[in-house]
């Protein structure tokens, strides 16, 4: 079963904060609509989503692996 635990987005210094978004932007299977946007536009978007907490960074203690998440599914997430 997933241990899924919330990383709070000042607990990350500002380099690893960016290459944890730029690897999520540049994952198979983001897709940003009809526009193109650059790696830079990407990683600005998610940061702004997260700072207004429209997304949470889930750390998954069992896999070892994280992910960004819609707040609302983060919550589901943690109370389980």
């Amino acid at each position: 079963m997933a241990e899924f635990v919330a990383v709070p987005l000042q607990r990350l210094q500002g380099d690893i904060l960016l290459a944890l978004l730029e690897e999520f932007a540049s994952r198979d299977g983001t897709d940003y609509g009809e526009h193109e946007f650059t790696l830079e536009k990407k990683t600005t978007l998610l940061r702004m989503q997260l700072e207004k907490g429209e997304l949470q960074i889930l750390y998954d203690a069992g896999s070892q692996q994280w992910d960004l998440v819609p707040a609302e599914q983060a919550a589901t997430l943690l109370n389980n």
